[in-house]
């Protein structure tokens, strides 16, 4: 770990401010830190634990970009507290990956589908995505549509994220439909 992110931001609490020890078990991996109680989960990950997989956009939960998967359910990272999170399981985008490293399901659909243009959104809508899918895992189009509805793009019409989701819902049943 870094004494300071390449932001300038510093990776161990200021003088003076209130810390905690926590234990964030991140992709499978416990990581025993102190860290400010004020810290969001999403600047603990990215600057503490360089996890830059997860995006911070619009840092009111607005947007999606932040998302993990916080005991398999989707969270925006920006509006929780890292203390909070103490001893429980976080995914993060760059967990996703088989441990050969080849892609997840999701992955590989948003591959090729293209359902990503400039990448800022697709960490968010991946664990968006396979969250979706394990609660429903043969979703109709509409189901598909209000899942993802939360998370923002700001590049594409949506058409080719809905695909990619219809098309991860396939490939995770094991389906090799061209949808």
């Amino acid at each position: 770990m870094r004494a300071q992110a390449d932001d300038g931001l510093p990776a161990g609490p200021a003088a003076g401010e209130q810390t905690r020890e926590v234990t964030l078990r991140v992709n499978g991996v416990g990581h025993r830190l102190r860290l400010p109680v004020r810290r969001l989960l999403s600047d603990a990950l990215r600057h503490d634990l360089e996890r830059t997989g997860t995006h911070v956009g619009c840092e009111h939960g607005v947007c999606g970009a932040c998302t993990v998967l916080l005991e398999g359910r989707p969270v925006r990272s920006c509006l929780i507290l890292a203390v909070s999170v103490d001893g429980q399981d976080i995914t993060t985008v760059e967990g996703l990956a088989a441990p050969d490293g080849g892609l997840h399901p999701v992955q590989q659909a948003f591959r090729e589908r293209h359902g990503l243009q400039c990448g800022f959104c697709t960490p968010g809508f991946l664990l968006t995505t396979v969250a979706f899918l394990r609660e429903t895992p043969q979703p109709s189009e509409e189901q598909a549509r209000e899942a993802i509805s939360g998370n923002l793009c700001r590049c594409t019409g949506y058409q080719n994220i809905l695909a990619s989701v219809l098309r991860a819902a396939e490939l995770s049943a094991g389906r090799e439909e061209q949808a």
